[in-house]
């Protein structure tokens, strides 16, 4: 009788370590994501409460049912002006470093399943956004998504990362 073959698992367990899950979102014409394990809630735009002596992208504060939340304007906080938020808008609640943060942007878009090896490195070219932003380049069909890093995004900015870790 021949010997069972040693193939590697197939399983459920397989396929998680070999894709991840990003949820896109749209900021002017430019799509980016983020890892889908950060976000806790996706909510409409309401208006915050602006707190002094804050970054320019720093918008202010929601009540989350009782959480204080910083909410940041990402169009802003790459540079790219200031965001008019309306009711269209979208709030993203993330969790970083055990805080929670809400990203403005205008709308989500997808959630995505990447294979991990389809993940590009970033180029090293001048940008609009500073490249410590960004963790990789997702190819999708004709167009490219962005994928963002979170702890990079919002690291040792000044009044905006005190609210973080306060």
């Amino acid at each position: 009788m021949a010997e069972p073959l040693d193939l590697p698992s197939i399983g459920p367990d397989a396929a998680t370590a070999q894709t991840r899950q990003f949820i896109s979102f749209r900021v002017g014409e430019d799509e980016f994501a983020i890892d889908i394990m950060a976000v806790r809630e996706i909510k409409g735009w309401t208006e915050t409460t602006v707190l002094p002596n804050q970054q320019d992208y720093m918008l202010g504060v929601l009540n989350l049912r009782g959480t204080i939340v910083p909410i940041f304007d990402l169009r802003c906080r790459f540079g790219l002006g200031l965001t008019t938020a309306t009711r269209s808008h979208v709030v993203i609640i993330v969790a970083i470093g055990g805080r929670l943060l809400g990203l403005l942007v205008d709308a989500v878009s997808d959630i995505l399943t990447v294979n991990a090896a389809d993940i590009r490195p970033v180029p090293d070219v001048d940008q609009p956004i500073d490249n410590a932003f960004l963790a990789g380049i997702i190819p999708v069909g004709d167009s490219m998504v962005v994928l963002l890093s979170l702890e990079n995004l919002f690291a040792n900015h000044g009044p905006a990362n005190a609210a973080i870790a306060a």
